[in-house]
């Protein structure tokens, strides 16, 4: 517990994500890169360069590697990868020391290791919670699919649609980012190419060095890049971080949406308090939209680490160091946005809807919401100038207090048009909550799509 708190990073001490320690830790990344030296010795087994027990000898030596013990040898010869290499070597025999990285570079360790987590991160854990979170939003939809809700457009009411519909936008952005976040892990690749990334060393033992990459990464479950530098291509990487971020970026609208829908003027959603729980420290009365602010929040300070990625694209000639650092807080990405993923399942799954208070908003506006249909029809039957017209209308609603509806049933100059209206049109007119187009309709099949579509994937 006390370690815990002589962190530095919030992420660990405050959100973090205990399903993804065995791949995001320091802790973690040492045994990844510890399974990519295995990788290689197998593979050197199966072409006869070392015999199948030294190759065992090794394979059990990764196995049994400590962080502790390596960053203790990194401390004293400066050098990340060698240390963990020294501390294989200190576990074998003196007959399969010498196997041991043979024909590897620092970075077909590292940057395998890497990809290979980040991969095994998404797929097993981050994408199941996004999905979770999808199936959350499903069910919301469809069962507000008919509750009516005004629309907003520059934060002022619009026209009417349900809450459902709302929702039901949500539902598609997220699943378009569930499939892109799973394309993106999926195009991670390895590489195992050698100091400049052309093969230099593994070429003075095989004709088709090329055939030798692929194996072993074949081990790790992973595809080789086509071509290769000392590191791998960063776009893969940077396409997989711009998934990351783009859906982060939906999460923060969502929150953003009913922060402000939690408003005590509006009132429109809720997250639920506990028992115990307290909303100020000062104003006991106070229940703040915590859950959905700090998912803005955190979006806000991982957002811009796109920009780090992008920068990390450039690196002088076959590999610059300048991507060393930065790479490293990669991870917390991944950790802040799974943890913000979690939080938003949890709210959703107990969100408290209100449908008293949305009955409510919509009455406030509800006089001249029939502006536009009211003004569509009348200029389809050949009014000269009908968008002034009603404009005009909703001036005198607000002079007089009477309704647009009423006030176009009294205008003797309308009633030529009015006449020509069909009963479902005359009913529009007449009440304006039934102005909701094809809104319920509408959630059903983006909710129905979404349910196929991810099924179909099989994530």
């Amino acid at each position: 517990m006390e370690k815990k708190f002589d962190s530095f990073s919030p992420t660990d001490y405050r959100y973090s994500v205990e399903d993804l320690k065995p791949y995001l830790t320091e802790n973690s990344f040492v045994k990844y890169k510890a399974r990519v030296e295995a990788a290689l010795v197998k593979v050197l087994a199966k072409y006869a360069m070392v015999t199948s027990e030294i190759a065992q000898e090794i394979i059990q030596a990764t196995r049994a590697i400590k962080p502790e013990e390596v960053y203790q040898e990194e401390k004293r010869i400066k050098h990340d990868i060698r240390a963990l290499v020294n501390c294989i070597r200190n576990k074998v025999s003196d007959q399969a020391k010498p196997y041991v990285h043979l024909l590897a570079t620092s970075c077909d360790i590292v940057d395998t290791a890497n990809v290979l987590r980040y991969k095994d991160a998404a797929n097993k854990v981050i994408l199941p919670e996004m999905i979770k979170l999808e199936k959350e939003w499903i069910a919301l939809a469809l069962r507000e699919k008919k509750t009516l809700q005004i629309g907003r457009t520059h934060g002022q009411h619009a026209e009417p649609i349900t809450f459902g519909f709302a929702l039901s936008q949500y539902v598609h952005r997220w699943g378009g980012r569930i499939l892109y976040l799973k394309e993106a892990a999926d195009n991670l690749v390895g590489k195992f190419s050698g100091a400049v990334g052309a093969y230099n060393s593994s070429s003075l033992f095989f004709a088709h060095p090329e055939k030798f990459e692929k194996e072993i990464l074949q081990e790790l479950g992973l595809c080789p890049a086509l071509i290769s530098t000392q590191i791998i291509p960063p776009e893969p990487t940077a396409d997989f971080a711009h998934a990351l971020v783009s859906a982060f970026g939906v999460l923060a609208n969502f929150c953003d949406d009913f922060r402000h829908l939690q408003r005590t003027e509006i009132a429109e959603v809720g997250e639920r308090f506990g028992g115990e729980q307290v909303g100020s420290s000062t104003m006991p009365q106070k229940r703040n939209p915590i859950n959905f602010e700090n998912v803005k929040s955190m979006w806000k300070a991982f957002m811009p680490r796109m920009v780090t990625v992008y920068s990390d694209q450039i690196s002088e000639h076959q590999r610059d160091l300048t991507n060393s650092c930065s790479q490293r807080y990669f991870p917390e990405l991944l950790v802040a946005f799974c943890s913000s993923v979690k939080r938003v399942s949890r709210i959703s799954g107990n969100l408290r809807v209100n449908k008293k208070k949305m009955e409510e908003n919509f009455k406030i506006s509800e006089k001249t919401l029939i502006a536009e249909p009211l003004y569509i029809l009348l200029a389809s039957f050949g009014h000269p100038d009908a968008h002034e017209y009603v404009r005009k209308l909703t001036m005198e609603c607000e002079r007089t207090g009477k309704s647009l509806s009423e006030l176009a049933r009294e205008d003797k100059n309308l009633q030529v048009y009015l006449k020509k209206l069909t009963a479902a049109q005359q009913e529009i007119i007449l009440n304006p909550s039934k102005y909701i187009g094809a809104a319920s309709s509408k959630t059903e099949k983006v909710v129905s799509f979404w349910k196929k579509r991810i099924k179909k994937a099989k994530l």
